[in-house]
């Protein structure tokens, strides 16, 4: 069983054979690309694996609970997680990052593995202008407040955000503007992965 078989099948996600081999392809150029580009601190395979691919995956059931469907938008997506992820597993994704070599691996990625629903950006977000997401996520973009100001342009009327976070952050949720709410908090459980996860659901009052 492939990595990508072996994690998906933790999770009790159904994937396609097309879809597990992109997952173990992107894994394999996003451990060559590393090595000149710095995309990830992470070096090791099997860290890479757990950290990065079993770390995306495991938001794929919950975001499909609320959108089987749609554009998602990555923000300060780096070597594409999650968003190579989310468009291997069926979203519309663009990936938006201010360094251009990040923005550049995303576009080999998509040609290489044929993702017509991945798209790359080289912009700040808040500078980027395009037709309004459904669901805006990010994983280590910056603090929730920051998040939803830098991109609540970008969000379609009854949108939402999920930023995916480590431990609960209660500062950054009593940091949020006042037209912001928190409607959802769900915890994860990454395979292989001892540390806590959730994913904070947020959207416009």
């Amino acid at each position: 069983m492939s990595a990508a078989a072996t994690v998906c099948a933790a999770l009790g996600l159904a994937a396609t054979a097309a879809q597990l081999d992109a997952l173990d392809r992107y894994l394999a150029l996003l451990r060559r690309w590393n090595s000149t580009y710095n995309l990830t601190a992470v070096r090791d395979p099997e860290q890479m694996l757990t950290q990065h691919l079993a770390d995306c995956l495991a938001v794929v059931k919950p975001l499909a609970q609320r959108l089987p469907a749609g554009r998602v938008l990555d923000v300060g997506s780096g070597g594409g997680l999650p968003g190579v992820v989310l468009a291997v597993m069926g979203w519309d994704v663009s990936c938006v990052d201010t360094v251009g070599k990040k923005a550049a691996f995303i576009r080999q990625v998509a040609a290489e593995l044929r993702l017509a629903k991945l798209h790359a950006v080289h912009s700040r977000v808040e500078q980027w202008r395009a037709p309004a997401f459904d669901l805006i996520t990010s994983r280590a973009f910056a603090s929730l407040a920051d998040f939803v100001t830098l991109t609540g342009s970008h969000l379609k009327p009854g949108g939402c955000w999920m930023a995916m976070k480590g431990r609960l952050p209660e500062d950054e949720i009593a940091a949020l503007p006042a037209d912001i709410e928190v409607f959802h908090v769900e915890q994860l459980a990454v395979p292989g992965l001892d540390a806590q996860r959730c994913l904070v659901w947020m959207r416009k009052r």
